[in-house]
Parts: C-alpha cells; sequence; structure tokens
C-alpha cells in the first residue's frame, strides 16, 4: 500500500503560480511512477503529468507543456508540481497518483483545490 497526501492549493489570480505538493508513504520502494492528474467541475479525470520515480524521464499534457513542472525529492518521499502562468482553465482538483508499472495508477490522493481566477 501507498498513501499519498497532497496540499499546496488555493485561490489564485491568472497569470500567478502555485506548487503542490504530494507526500507519499508506505511502500514506496516499490513506485515505478507517480504523477498528478486533474479534474474540472462536470469533466472527467484528466492526466496532467507523470515522472518516473527511480529515473528522470516526464511526460506532460500538451496544456501544460512550458507552464507546468513535476519534480520528486526521492529522501522526502514527496513529489512536486510547480505551476507558472496559470489559467482559469487550469481551475480543478489535482490529484496524487502512484503505480508500480504497467501503467495501471493504483494509488490516489485525496486532492486538493485549485482555482484560477480571472
Amino acid at each position: 500500500q501507498v498513501q499519498l497526501v497532497e496540499s499546496g492549493g488555493g485561490l489564485v489570480q491568472a497569470g500567478g503560480s502555485l506548487r503542490l505538493s504530494c507526500a507519499a508513504s508506505g511502500r514506496t520502494f516499490s513506485v515505478y511512477a507517480m504523477g498528478w492528474f486533474r479534474q474540472a467541475p462536470g469533466k472527467g479525470r484528466e492526466f496532467v503529468t507523470a515522472i518516473t520515480w527511480g529515473g528522470d524521464r516526464t511526460n506532460y499534457a500538451d496544456s501544460v507543456k512550458g507552464r507546468f513542472t513535476i519534480s520528486r525529492d526521492n529522501a522526502k518521499n514527496t513529489l512536486y508540481l510547480q505551476m507558472n502562468n496559470l489559467k482559469p482553465e487550469d481551475t480543478a482538483v489535482y490529484y496524487c497518483a502512484a503505480q508500480f508499472g504497467s501503467n495501471v495508477w493504483s494509488y490516489w490522493g485525496q486532492g486538493t483545490q485549485v482555482t484560477v481566477s480571472s
């Protein structure tokens, strides 16, 4: 089992920045990759970005490329999402997720709300 706890959400004006954190505990030594997803009101959950836990491979959704940066601190078992130049369409609940491989996201945090005002 892996437990994930997000923090850092809030209200920001368009063009502003936020940094989300995700603290992982439990079987973190078995984690292959971690990622961020988001769900806007009335929409399905969508992939934002992911990073391999052991290496430095990253992947981003086209909508956030050049504005968001994912990183991790293995010593602290913490995942980060730096979000710059935020837009109102970035408003959503952001979820941290972890997988052991096979592209199956098995573990999820409770989510943190990000609201971007225009």
